[in-house]
């Protein structure tokens, strides 16, 4: 319905400016993350892109320090499949006078099994593990920056997904549209806990699903699904427009006082009713530190 409605409605659009803000992205090279890049750039935020493919990742910064105008545009490497990478690429980050916007936006989809470089299954490892220590390790200086935001890009995929607790690595049974809902699912638990423990703190947390966007994230649909996708193709968003959301979630005015909410085409969402489940999210939290060997009250 959500994306139907979209298409009848008048697109959101702002004219706030990020004058004087740094802003933090994951996965920043293609696709929607590059679309976010170049139009916080536009509206004047020192952009850091974390990304893996670093010849990719600076053509990007060339493209949109082309298109904005903006010479604050930088990006550094980070692979989120590798906890060392995202030690070195926090502690760089860490340099920085402050960080207004965190957006977790890099992510896998319905790869074939295998496994991050600290043995998780790789769709849990990038889209919720990677991101959970990313921010972990910023949240100090996030903190210090308030008031600030953490944005984490989830999907509609979250409402057919469930936690799997005992076998969060899907190591007895692997399906990876399966592993790709819990991935996402993960991602809405985490920004409603997130939210939870920043009260009080200027920190507000947003997920949201971007629409069915036309990405390089398709590229391990199988030949079936490649066709629903062709069938759906004119319903579905391109970059510019699956952006919008997280965009939105950035910058819109009136977000600053809520925190921990879904968001789908620039407007509140109903996310799945595991993805307000309390006691699911504190216990996906725990079990996330203890997988990480760190401590987060």
């Amino acid at each position: 319905m959500q994306s139907l409605r979209s298409l009848f409605s008048a697109p959101w659009s702002s004219t706030a400016k990020l004058d004087g803000k740094t802003v933090v992205i994951t996965g920043a090279n293609t696709g929607i993350g590059k679309e976010t890049a170049l139009d916080l750039a536009k509206r004047g935020a020192k952009i850091i892109m974390g990304c893996r493919d670093m010849e990719k990742a600076e053509a990007a910064v060339k493209e949109i320090i082309e298109g904005s105008a903006s010479q604050n545009v930088s990006c550094l490497k980070l692979d989120l499949s590798d906890s060392k990478s995202i030690r070195e690429f926090a502690e760089a980050i860490n340099k920085e006078p402050k960080l207004d916007i965190l957006i977790n936006n890099a992510g896998v989809m319905v790869c074939p099994y295998g496994k991050t470089a600290d043995g998780f299954e790789m769709q849990i490892g990038v889209n919720h593990f990677g991101h959970f220590l990313l921010t972990y390790l910023l949240i100090d200086l996030i903190k210090k920056s308030a008031p600030a935001r953490i944005i984490t890009v989830s999907s509609m995929a979250h409402s057919w997904g469930s936690i799997n607790l005992e076998d969060i690595n899907s190591e007895k049974s692997y399906d990876k549209s399966k592993a790709y809902a819990q991935s996402k699912l993960a991602n809405v638990l985490f920004s409603h806990t997130l939210a939870k423990k920043l009260e009080g703190t200027g920190v507000t947390t947003y997920s949201l699903h971007p629409g069915v966007v036309q990405t390089d994230l398709w590229r391990h649909l199988n030949g079936p699904q490649q066709f629903v996708m062709k069938m759906v193709s004119p319903f579905t968003k391109n970059s510019v427009q699956g952006a919008q959301t997280t965009i939105y979630c950035a910058v819109e005015p009136s977000l600053e006082n809520q925190t921990g909410g879904y968001y789908s085409d620039c407007a509140p969402a109903k996310c799945s009713a595991a993805g307000k489940d309390d006691d699911l999210a504190q216990k996906l939290w725990e079990l996330s530190c203890r997988l990480l060997s760190i401590t987060w009250e």
